[in-house]
């Protein structure tokens, strides 16, 4: 029992990528939704403003889950041209040193010599790794998670203008929602990196507007 490989419990997609990409939709919807004079928009103009932002963010959210593939495939190409530089390696101590290079600096720094040498002999006596990397199903379904999260924002700040006949009212409770969702994206992005929740929650708010602002004033 005790040499029973340790199964991971890696998610499909971490809370901080989570948060990524709420933030990311929010954004890309917002830029949207500022952009709109409400002093003299009529329905058209909200018509048009909603087919953009919802058409933006799903298209955005295909094309950012098309770049999650492309990392995967990078990442899963890194490990196995790692795998097989360690067992072509021409002595242990070669070996050695690319596999501390391959694991997080904290494990790195308590692993000794016998520890690495553990870890290459059972890197040795693992079966001839593929020619090259390919997706599995965790992947895909990391894609589609980053489609959902980028696609989903875009509904709450875009619903007040499907049931509000007030375009500012309308814009008011927009940016309400909005404020709320960044302020909650920063207080769950606090707990993934040991920070005070309402200062980072406040901070994201703040950040939010100022990248907003930006994107609207590049023309973005």
């Amino acid at each position: 029992m005790m040499n029973e490989p340790i199964q991971t419990s890696k998610r499909v997609l971490e809370p901080n990528e989570r948060i990524s990409e709420v933030l990311f939709g929010l954004i890309m919807v917002l830029t949207f939704t500022g952009s709109l004079s409400v002093a003299d928009a009529g329905r058209d103009d909200v018509r048009t403003m909603l087919i953009g932002a919802i058409g933006c963010n799903l298209a955005w959210g295909m094309i950012d889950g098309v770049f999650y593939l492309m990392g995967c495939l990078a990442e899963k190409g890194k490990n196995l041209d790692t795998l097989r530089a360690v067992r072509q390696a021409g002595d242990p101590q070669a070996a050695h040193r690319l596999i501390a290079d391959a694991v997080p600096s904290p494990l790195a720094d308590v692993l000794d010599a016998a520890d690495l040498d553990r870890l290459r002999q059972k890197l040795n006596r693992l079966p001839e790794p593929p020619g090259r990397p390919r997706l599995h199903r965790d992947e895909w379904l990391g894609a589609l998670a980053v489609f959902f999260w980028v696609s989903v924002t875009t509904f709450p700040v875009a619903v007040p203008f499907l049931f509000l006949r007030s375009a500012p009212v309308a814009m008011r409770v927009s940016n309400a929602i909005a404020i709320a969702m960044l302020f909650l994206a920063g207080f769950a992005y606090a707990h993934c990196v040991g920070r005070s929740p309402w200062l980072v929650g406040l901070s994201m708010v703040g950040l939010g507007g100022v990248l907003v602002a930006l994107t609207i004033a590049l023309g973005g």
